[in-house]
């Protein structure tokens, strides 16, 4: 008997073991303020963050412990010289705020997180690494912005700018072996940076713009490898970007300018003995502007003459007899900072699909994909050949680019050949919007060979993925994810083509929260809503456009109140509570002057848009001209108002103001009872003249009475439904909110309508009529076209929110921000038969794959670890149940019906629920 026990003992020990083995749990993607090892951060006590993998249902963070040190190797020795953090008993694996000693400037740290779970004990796979910038102004002093502040021959300051690329170089001599080195660089506007001949990163059109005058961006490289004892050579070639503005002496009340290009640089160097030395930009540097790129315009294009081009001119004993001393200027202005958003990069390539001959001789590309960036070129030739691409995104009847929408843009890239052989090319400092390009200068045709397509946007990565039964849909979501990527640019702008390009408030109200489903996209909204409180004027007012490239500081509610509801994004979707501690006066200060100066008799009187791109009553007209169509402005500015009243009583208490919360109340319940008395039509049960507009905006803001929102809502579903016979009648304002409510109100079958649709006005019309991104207008094929950009994102509205949360059934629960507790609520009987979606949280994946038929009900879906999910289930019979092929019961999971449904929580884990 002792012997059976004994061997009872083994063996369930071994099973044990043999359990314990197949739980891998694993500390991943360890992040600093979101970033990945990121260099030259300006926080001296950044968020930590990292996710947990395991390949076990029910995976909990209990404790964590952090520890930081000066040198890798000192961790890895167990040394935690900076920051031994205990273990802490918390469940936080985002945004743990760093608490060792006082870091320094240029402070190395290096990291890594060992958490207990209640499945065991695990450390990060990896260590992870951060390093500070140079954090005041003093540091940078006693280095000089460096540039040449003329114009050279073939130059212009005009409405068409030109102004050749300046190129910089200078010979150092390292006298000691290099242990660490790192440069600090800030070009203006543009830079690309060399070492003994090679590119420093892989970032292009670097740094991120700014308003220049208020803040500019400095990047951080490690350079350690690229230098060596001895003599080493620095070189930069400095674009124009929006420093030196694409229209110069042109519109000066509107067009805001910076000068000419400039740097500033510091290259700091630790040798292994110990000693340290620093190099800067002073006039010892050589400079020249009589290099290869003649011109580079983002609105015009670039020009290059590779017979100009300086063979070895970064590296060393290169003759720069004949270039000049580069000369001292004047600093920008700005306040120097980290750049703590991603640069661009080059995302992925685009083959063309064919080229064809036009009558006159020259031949048009079709890439295929309305698409943004630049071409690569291969060609050969004879020396002075010129090969002009200019680019479109659409064709007229006659097979020639159509560039009327373009404006005064040039899109226009020239290659001067050198004649020495294959030469492949392709610009540095501009970017296009197009899908079609018109070559000239091949002597013979050219194959499709010959073009790539480079597509350029933010380094971010894409996130989320969708896919349902109804093609049309998915084509949409394909077209918003080309538009959306195409337009990051460092910070959001409205389209990618024409002489515009600009970080319009208004076109991310809402759609930057559909856009966070597809991208993370957190640093670049946390960056662009600095941007805006740079932009804030003394009094308070916030332009429309920030940075305030443009200046226009009109006053209206629906596009500066694009401040707060963006920072509502990042805390919903990503948790980042200190975005709003650190934006929270100026928004206040945003919100105080609109009450002063424009809240009579408890409405908010001013209005500069109204429902911005109502579809019109005729496929002809750019803008509706039936008033039956048009909300009333001020009825769109109040309920928005106080919308944002409401938004801000919950920023307060994040930014422990609560003393703003009674005045947020007192107002918002004024503007209410004002806004009801004046537009709601109490014998017809609707708002104002009726449109769908003014009856969703008050609905989906809770400013009907709880009595008549079933009577508002079903006016409003008439509207829809009867009177534009189930299209679009909305414009950017009410888009924002259609698909929504009209689901949180039980009628995701309408709005399922809504987004499969193929005729106008309707995503889908722009779908059948050869669409590969979003339209600017709703009839953008058929109105003037000169007035529609082929590649916007306004009219997105909530469109991406609605797959996401309402249709694939991903959504952060309100309570518990940045997913740390999901909702999976899908609309299974809207209309379609499966959807398979994913989003990468900054927990982990979640994914929702669901299919249904007439029997039943298929839904497998992923929760990550360390984070619960409220599932929503389409019955009342417990029996009809499984999840993971066991019936549903009490002793396995802790559920209840609500509502018709059945609802279960549920802990991290893959799952499958079948439902008869």
């Amino acid at each position: 008997m002792k012997k059976f026990f004994l061997h009872l003992i083994i063996i369930l020990s071994l099973f044990t073991l043999s359990a314990k083995a197949q739980n891998k749990i694993s500390v991943v993607d360890l992040k600093c303020e979101m970033l990945t090892n990121p260099e030259g951060i300006d926080v001296l006590q950044p968020r930590l963050s990292w996710k947990i993998k395991a390949n076990v249902n029910d995976v909990k963070q209990t404790h964590f412990q952090i520890l930081a040190s000066s040198t890798l190797e000192k961790l890895n020795a167990g040394n935690a010289d900076l920051w031994d953090s205990g273990k802490v008993q918390s469940d936080e694996s985002v945004n743990v705020i760093y608490n060792g000693k006082k870091l320094k400037d240029r402070q190395d740290v290096y990291w890594k997180a060992i958490i207990s779970t209640n499945k065991g004990e695990v450390k990060s796979a990896e260590p992870a690494h951060f390093s500070i910038g140079i954090l005041t102004y003093a540091d940078w002093k006693s280095t000089r912005w460096i540039g040449y502040e003329k114009t050279s021959p073939g130059d212009s300051i005009s409405q068409y700018s030109r102004l050749s690329a300046r190129y910089l170089r200078k010979e150092i001599d390292l006298k000691k072996k290099v242990k660490n080195a790192k440069v600090y660089i800030m070009g203006m506007g543009l830079y690309e940076l060399y070492i003994n001949g090679n590119k420093i990163g892989d970032q292009v059109l670097a740094p991120v713009p700014t308003d220049y005058t208020k803040n500019l961006k400095y990047n951080v490289f490690d350079v350690t490898s690229q230098l060596k004892e001895g003599k080493n050579a620095l070189g930069t070639i400095l674009g124009n970007g929006r420093f030196f503005t694409m229209r110069q002496d042109y519109k000066p009340y509107k067009i805001k300018t910076f000068g000419y290009p400039k740097m500033a640089l510091q290259l700091f160097v630790e040798y292994t003995d110990g000693s340290k030395d620093v190099i800067r930009t002073d006039d010892t540097w050589k400079i020249t502007t009589d290099g290869p790129i003649l011109s580079n315009n983002e609105y015009d294009g670039e020009e290059y003459d590779a017979r100009k081009e300086m063979k070895g001119w970064n590296t060393i004993n290169f003759d720069d007899k004949k270039w000049l001393s580069a000369e001292y200027v004047q600093e920008p202005g700005g306040f120097y900072e980290g750049q703590m958003s991603a640069n661009m990069k080059i995302k992925r390539e685009v083959k063309p699909i064919s080229i064809k001959q036009t009558p006159k001789g020259t031949y048009i590309l079709d890439m295929g994909q309305n698409m943004v960036g630049w071409l690569q070129l291969k060609v050969k030739g004879n020396a002075g050949e010129k090969i002009t691409m200019k680019f479109a995104e659409s064709l007229q009847p006659d097979g020639s680019l159509y560039i009327a929408n373009l404006r005064d843009a040039k899109t226009t890239d020239i290659y001067t050949l050198k004649g020495e052989g294959d030469e492949v090319w392709e610009p540095r400092f501009i970017f296009h919007g197009f899908r079609f390009v018109e070559i000239s200068g091949f002597k013979t045709k050219p194959s499709i060979e010959n073009f790539v397509g480079k597509v350029v946007y933010d380094d971010i990565a894409t996130t989320g993925t969708f896919d349902s039964s109804n093609p049309i849909m998915n084509q949409i979501f394909k077209n918003a994810w080309w538009g959306i990527s195409g337009n990051y640019k460092g910070m959001p702008i409205d389209c990618p083509q024409r002489n515009e390009r600009q970080p319009w408030l208004g076109d991310r109200t809402t759609g930057a929260y559909g856009e966070s489903f597809l991208f993370d996209n957190q640093t670049l909204y946390a960056k662009w809503l600095d941007d805006i409180k740079n932009a804030q004027t003394i009094d308070g007012g916030i332009p429309d456009v920030a940075p305030a490239f443009w200046r226009y500081y009109g006053d209206n509610v629906t596009w500066p109140g694009t401040y707060i509801t963006v920072a509502d994004m990042l805390y919903q979707q990503f948790g980042d509570k200190k975005v709003i501690q650190k934006q929270y006066p100026s928004m206040k200060k945003w919100m105080d002057y609109m009450e002063e100066n424009y809240l009579v008799d408890d409405i908010m009187t001013k209005d500069k848009y109204g429902d911005w791109c109502v579809p019109p009553e005729s496929l002809e007209l750019i803008r509706s001209k039936d008033p039956a169509r048009l909300t009333d402005g001020e009825l769109i500015s109040s309920a928005f108002f106080y919308q944002l009243l409401n938004t801000m009583k919950k920023f307060a208490v994040i930014a422990n103001a609560e003393r703003d919360i009674a005045h947020y109340e007192d107002l918002a319940s004024r503007i209410k009872k004002a806004f009801n008395a004046k537009y709601f039509n109490t014998s017809k049960n609707n708002y104002a003249n009726n449109t769908v507009t003014a009856n969703l905006l008050p609905l989906t803001f809770g400013m009907v009475p709880e009595e008549l929102q079933q009577k508002v809502f079903e006016n409003l579903v008439h509207e829809v439904e009867v009177t534009k016979n189930g299209h679009v009648s909305t414009g950017v304002i009410g888009t924002q909110f259609l698909m929504r409510t009209l689901t949180n109100f039980g009628r995701g079958d309408l709005a399922f309508k809504l987004a499969s649709n193929k005729t106008y006005p309707s995503w889908g019309y722009m779908v059948e009529n050869g669409a590969t991104t979003i339209w600017e207008l709703w009839n953008g094929n058929t109105a003037d076209p000169a007035m529609n950009s082929q590649n916007h994102v306004m009219l997105l509205g909530d469109l991406l929110i609605w797959y996401y949360e309402n249709m694939a059934g991903i959504k952060s629960n309100p309570e518990t921000p940045g997913f740390k507790q999901i909702i999976m609520k899908p609309d299974f009987n809207a209309g379609l038969t499966y959807v398979n979606a994913s989003y990468e949280s900054i927990y982990g994946l979640i994914k929702s794959d669901w299919k249904k038929d007439k029997k039943a009900l298929v839904w497998n879906f992923t929760i990550p670890e360390n984070t619960s999910a409220i599932v929503y289930l389409p019955t009342t019979d417990i029996s009809a149940i499984s999840i993971n092929k066991m019936k549903l019961d009490k002793t396995s999971y802790s559920y209840k019906a609500k509502n018709n449904q059945v609802v279960v929580t549920l802990s991290s884990g893959n799952y499958s629920i079948n439902v008869k």
